[in-house]
């Protein structure tokens, strides 16, 4: 299909578009354009007009500060992946964004797009529920930087205003004896994950006190309507649980999507046995 008419802006600086979109009406930001384009091929999303961000300056630039990383929202999933900045100092991050979709997906799509698209499906979500990570957003007049547990609300739902902008995405440092694990299983179609398991542990030193992991976060998506962590499997593991008995409880209390591809009960098994293995394989890597 062809996608309905509409109006076209370039702004060339970042407060050109705060103000393009600082205004009543149908406005769309185009990033990458790897959802919103088919969206608008099959009318299934009509702006009046699309804003693209291509052209700003400064909005994909990757660096490693004061404890943390900055990711460009511009960057794309290969500059993300590909990162010097990244693979050294948040390697789950690299992880994850290999897996996602295909070459010319990851040459076209933006970190910033895919966050604020907040597909339930998407690879992002989860390791940057697992790295703890914020998003900073701009609007004309104000900025906030959002922490992703808060930011992943529903199905394609954040707290983004229509005024406001994802510039970056803030992610700590990994310590070098942590491990990490992003296990997917792709739906062969789409690429997108039927499920998804981000995992960052911390081991406890040799002669402290407590169980053996220190630390454990886990991100999981594709289970449910939005991307979330796992709480109550990371508070066991602390407590000195082994990685079946975590992982067992990982998706409790969640309604679990069904398809045609995967029923409810076959997800929550595939993020079970995921876990386990994430688990696992992080652990090999911290110690």
């Amino acid at each position: 299909m062809i996608p309905q008419s509409f109006e076209y802006s370039a702004p060339a600086t970042l407060a050109e578009a705060l103000n393009m979109i600082d205004i009543e009406g149908d406005r769309k930001l185009l990033a990458g354009g790897m959802s919103l384009i088919p969206l608008m091929k099959l009318r299934l999303a009509q702006p009046g007009h699309l804003v693209d961000l291509a052209r700003v300056p400064g909005l994909n630039g990757i660096e490693a500060a004061a404890g943390k990383i900055r990711v460009g929202a511009m960057a794309t999933h290969y500059e993300v992946e590909t990162s010097p900045v990244v693979r050294a100092n948040c390697p789950l991050l690299g992880e994850t964004v290999g897996s996602i979709g295909d070459p010319q997906v990851r040459h076209r799509g933006t970190i910033g797009g895919s966050i604020a698209h907040a597909d339930p499906a998407a690879d992002y979500p989860a390791a940057l529920l697992a790295l703890e990570a914020q998003i900073r957003v701009v609007a004309a007049h104000r900025e906030r930087t959002i922490a992703a547990e808060d930011f992943f609300m529903d199905a394609f739902t954040t707290p983004l205003e229509p005024d406001e902008i994802v510039v970056e995405v803030l992610a700590p440092i990994e310590d070098s004896k942590e491990g990490y694990r992003y296990e997917k299983v792709a739906h062969p179609a789409s690429g997108f994950a039927v499920v998804g398991i981000a995992v960052r542990i911390r081991l406890n030193a040799p002669k402290a006190g407590g169980g053996k992991i220190a630390m454990a976060r886990i991100g999981v998506t594709g289970l449910g309507s939005h991307a979330f962590r796992a709480h109550n499997a990371e508070a066991l593991l602390e407590a000195g649980a082994d990685f079946d008995a975590a992982a067992a409880v990982v998706g409790e209390g969640i309604d679990a999507n069904s398809d045609l591809y995967a029923s409810a009960e076959y997800r929550l098994h595939l993020a079970r046995v995921h876990t386990a293995r994430a688990l696992r394989t992080a652990l090999s890597r911290a110690e």
